[in-house]
């Protein structure tokens, strides 16, 4: 369980279309799981962290069971798909270096972790998606945030990598060597599912449009975001940007946020609340308050979502794209650089103040050329 380290290329959907459409159920219930992390930061040994994380995913696991049991219950229909929180077992590195948040929370795609996320899949015969931080065995300096689909027969078979983020590596810090090793079908993989084609969107990468249309234009149809954001009454950028990807790329996304993180030094509840269900108008159709809780579940209507794809209409924006126009503004222009962890080939450990410094450089570069 929880083996393959990368599933087939997501380019293959289309010879798939027609068994897809005869197994795929026309709908479901997806469960965005809004559950309290649990930060490992101040644990006193590897030893103690890696038994709080298998700890999380028992957690995660009791509530997944229960869950699943209630809904099916109340609303007589299966949860078929659960996604988890941002770093649901570990929270975030708060100043360790990559060297210290590796030995204390980075999992590795054949480990225990993985295995009793396999474990939970089966038993409960649904695809279940998290995020995590992750050993890379082609780039053992690093560590990459993953965001993972396991399905019910404990398999991982999606696995991305997010792609940008401030203070942890991506594999645009080192695209070439990523590219040699994995190919570009990776950057944005599509799982071809029971459920529909999923794909995974990671935190705040919500918010950058380009990744979502990356993924809808290789066939994605459900968005699985994991996420650990803002808690507020107010129109969040987060909640805005949920609903406006959905909308823009016809397709459902399930996102999930941490109920709260405990054992870091700032309010725990500051990250809390919005776990939800967004439909592919844009619709919110469910989402959950504060605390652990299962209300962000709704159902999904895969069949309902093609149909609104197959119409030639003012409404399907899927289908008006014009990328042509496009083209010319993204392939000609740079703006953050790639391989900043790449020197001859070499990965090169980023020291902390790395990706500010190269940040930095960004702004000082896009105020040389009139752009700020």
């Amino acid at each position: 369980m929880g083996g393959r380290l990368d599933p087939a290329a997501p380019g293959q959907h289309q010879e798939q279309d027609n068994a897809m459409t005869e197994k795929t159920p026309s709908t479901y219930a997806a469960l965005p799981l809004q559950v309290t992390c649990r930060a490992v930061n101040a644990a006193g040994s590897t030893e103690e962290a890696r038994a709080a994380m298998l700890d999380a995913v028992c957690h995660c696991t009791d509530l997944i069971g229960g869950s699943k049991r209630f809904y099916s219950t109340f609303a007589g229909e299966e949860i078929r798909l659960v996604v988890l929180p941002e770093y649901f077992m570990t929270s975030f590195p708060a100043g360790e270096s990559v060297v210290e948040w590796q030995e204390k929370a980075c999992i590795h795609p054949s480990g225990p972790e993985y295995e009793a996320l396999g474990r939970v899949a089966q038993e409960q015969a649904l695809f279940l998606s998290g995020n995590a931080y992750e050993i890379d065995p082609h780039f053992p300096e690093l560590y990459f945030q993953v965001s993972f689909l396991i399905d019910p027969a404990g398999d991982v078979v999606l696995r991305y990598r997010r792609l940008i983020s401030m203070f942890a590596p991506t594999p645009h810090d080192v695209l070439d060597a990523f590219l040699d090793h994995y190919g570009e079908d990776a950057l944005f993989p599509v799982a071809d599912t029971e459920l529909g084609r999923v794909a995974c969107v990671a935190s705040e990468e919500i918010l950058y449009p380009e990744i979502a249309r990356a993924l809808a234009l290789r066939g994605a149809e459900v968005f699985c975001h994991s996420s650990s954001e803002v808690g507020s009454p107010l129109a969040t950028p987060k909640n805005i940007a949920k609903q406006a990807r959905a909308w823009e790329n016809m397709a459902y996304i399930v996102s999930a946020n941490s109920a709260g993180i405990t054992g870091l030094p700032f309010p725990a509840q500051s990250t809390d609340g919005h776990s939800q269900v967004v439909d592919y108008k844009g619709r919110l159709l469910a989402e959950a308050n504060a605390g652990e809780s299962m209300n962000g579940v709704a159902t999904i209507d895969i069949a309902g979502l093609r149909r609104a794809r197959a119409l030639p209409a003012m409404s399907n924006p899927l289908a008006r794209q014009r990328l042509e126009l496009f083209s010319s503004t993204y392939s000609g222009r740079s703006v953050y650089p790639p391989n900043t962890l790449l020197e001859e080939g070499v990965t090169r450990v980023p020291a902390r103040d790395h990706y500010t410094g190269v940040q930095q450089a960004v702004v000082e570069s896009l105020r040389e050329r009139g752009l700020i």
